[in-house]
């Protein structure tokens, strides 16, 4: 890539990731949430990869730390479901819901949504990997 892609992409990087983080905590209250934080989050990883090349995006997050964020993820969203078990229903929010409109006014829904966007960004992240990993080339026709 040019010298102005990479200029470029060294300013956007952490803008992008912050503008994520942003979206995935206040998506109780403004449309987003971990859905969208976290493909907000990986493609900030995945611009690094476009710009730099695979190695320098290893640098900041390798397929094992990506792995780990993503187990990580479904192991909070389901100890959270579970926890409200003990309180009679599956998915019980049980922590105090707050004053309207403001960050922790909504009980669990922030932590589900950080445990989405760790479990949507990193999953988006590796099949990225994947593909770059593993492109095909068409090479003399169909085999």
């Amino acid at each position: 890539m040019t010298i102005i892609v990479k200029a470029i992409t060294r300013l956007t990087v952490g803008l992008i990731l912050l503008f994520g983080i942003y979206i995935v905590a206040h998506g109780h209250m403004s449309p987003g949430g971990g859905f969208a934080g976290g493909v907000i989050i990986a493609l900030s990883f995945i611009h690094i990869m476009l710009a730099f090349g695979k190695e320098e995006a290893f640098k900041k997050i390798n397929q094992g730390v990506a792995s780990f964020f993503e187990s990580i993820g479904a192991i909070i969203f389901i100890t959270l479901a579970l926890l409200g078990i003990s309180g009679g229903y599956f998915f019980l929010n049980f922590l105090s819901k707050g004053e309207p409109f403001k960050l922790f006014s909504s009980g669990l829904i922030p932590l589900y949504n950080i445990a989405i966007s760790f479990k949507v960004g990193s999953g988006l992240f590796i099949i990225v990997v994947i593909l770059v990993l593993l492109k095909i080339t068409k090479e003399g026709g169909d085999k």
